[in-house]
């Protein structure tokens, strides 16, 4: 399953660094993990668990970046594979 491109606007904005932020998106619990500078990197999206695990899919963000290291020249999220809360 792609990423609807209203949820990759919602992740291509920065949040605190180095976080979980737990969130409810058009009916599906997702989860996303930033890096140092606040990017989401790694993202769960289903639905989530008495103990807060998610049950549903798993996307990691891969980002290339300028020789400046401060602009983002292009990133995509892949679909790593289903994920499970009781494993």
């Amino acid at each position: 399953m792609a990423l609807s491109t209203k949820l990759e606007v919602k992740l291509n904005k920065r949040y605190e660094p180095s976080s979980r932020i737990d969130e409810v998106y058009k009916g599906n619990d997702i989860t996303f993990v930033t890096n140092e500078r606040g990017e989401p990197v790694t993202l769960f999206i289903g639905k989530r668990g008495p103990d807060g695990s998610i049950a549903g899919e798993r996307y990691v963000r891969t980002i290339k970046r300028s020789t400046d290291g401060e602009t983002i020249l292009h990133s995509h999220w892949d679909l790593k594979g289903k994920v499970s809360r009781y494993g």
